[in-house]
């Protein structure tokens, strides 16, 4: 995949997707089609006016989630070829995401959102969550912000 500095998401998902379709690479260029009519579904959504960065991760972490879940049904029921597929398919919308913080990184966010707002229990978790959240900003899902974040406030 293309890593080209001040191209949008968008825009590096167009090229990649012309690249795999001039390579013959077809679980590429299926998945970045896929991506990018998730994409133009949000834009229009959103009265087809451009998709912020912001947005567009949040598109593909959603499709993302969606191909993890899926493998995870898929080896349930004893479907391990499907499960690789979307396992794959994962793995190249990943690609086009930012990179996730570890848990050590989540905590060490929460603890300075917890000394910003002065949190001192569990009943403060809201504020807290917002906080965190924003910070992140995509880079780690919200199970894992809410599990650290209680942990900290003893909830």
């Amino acid at each position: 995949m293309t890593e080209t500095a001040g191209v949008s998401l968008v825009e590096r998902i167009d090229a990649d997707l012309k690249q795999a379709m001039r390579d013959k690479n077809e679980l590429v260029k299926l998945t970045l089609r896929a991506a990018k009519t998730e994409l133009t579904l949000a834009r229009t959504a959103t009265d087809n006016q451009a998709l912020s960065e912001a947005a567009a991760i949040g598109v593909l972490q959603k499709l993302a989630k969606r191909r993890r879940d899926t493998a995870t049904e898929f080896e349930k029921v004893g479907a391990p070829e499907k499960a690789q597929q979307e396992l794959a398919e994962m793995a190249i919308l990943e690609q086009y995401l930012p990179r996730a913080l570890s848990e050590a990184e989540v905590e060490s966010i929460a603890r300075a959102v917890i000394a910003q707002k002065g949190a001192t229990s569990v009943r403060e978790l809201g504020a807290v969550m917002s906080g965190v959240i924003a910070e992140v900003a995509g880079r780690a899902d919200g199970k894992t912000v809410n599990q650290v974040v209680r942990r900290l406030l003893g909830g």
